[in-house]
């Protein structure tokens, strides 16, 4: 009996001594703790998870748009499109308006000047207008040089490459079958005769 009187004793002084001062101070800190750390997770957390959710769905909303668009251009249809084309004159050749001429250094009767033009998917000079007649004129240079303008005979009209019939704007000089641009303007001769020549093409040539 008084050996449990005493041991109930000892408890209690133990128990009065963990309670202390500085061990309620402590306890007291670490509430203050526990709420700071509670006040962080649930104020604090949820804003910054609403920020990142945002973001989100910025992000996915310009990636589903961007994705339409490139799907719409892809099925746009291709309009206007010429095949192999080019609209700029090939090496050697000299532009002007729309057409590209190229001028020889060779001399040869007309029919061999047209066919020489042909391999290069031309024809003899067709020039469309006064400028175009002009510019001809001058960048040909001293020498006579064949043009794709010609007839069968003195009493037939003058003839494109194309057949169509040249309308005269500049008057043609000569009883020759075949027309060359000389420093008077256009003149005609044989066809035997060698000349140099100009052959011409739409900068926009299949």
């Amino acid at each position: 009996m008084i050996a449990a009187k005493s041991e109930e004793a000892s408890k209690g002084l133990l128990k009065t001594d963990l309670i202390t001062p500085n061990s309620l101070q402590k306890v007291e800190i670490g509430k203050k703790l526990q709420g700071k750390c509670l006040r962080i997770i649930f104020t604090e957390s949820p804003v910054k998870l609403y920020c990142c959710y945002g973001v989100i769905a910025v992000l996915t909303a310009a990636v589903l748009s961007l994705s339409v668009a490139l799907s719409l251009e892809n099925r746009r249809p291709v309009m206007g499109k010429c095949g192999p084309c080019y609209n700029t004159c090939p090496k050697d050749w000299i532009g002007f308006g729309s057409q590209c001429f190229y001028f020889s250094e060779d001399m040869r009767n007309w029919t061999f000047s047209q066919t020489s033009c042909m391999e290069l998917e031309a024809h003899l000079a067709v020039f469309e207008s006064i400028e175009e007649l002009n510019f001809l004129k001058r960048y040909k240079g001293p020498s006579d040089h064949w043009i794709g303008l010609h007839r069968k005979s003195a009493e037939q009209d003058w003839m494109w490459p194309d057949n169509t019939q040249y309308n005269n704007m500049v008057p043609t000089r000569g009883d020759g079958e075949c027309s060359y641009l000389s420093d008077i303007g256009i003149s005609s001769a044989r066809v035997y005769t060698h000349r140099k020549w100009i052959c011409s093409k739409s900068k926009r040539h299949i």
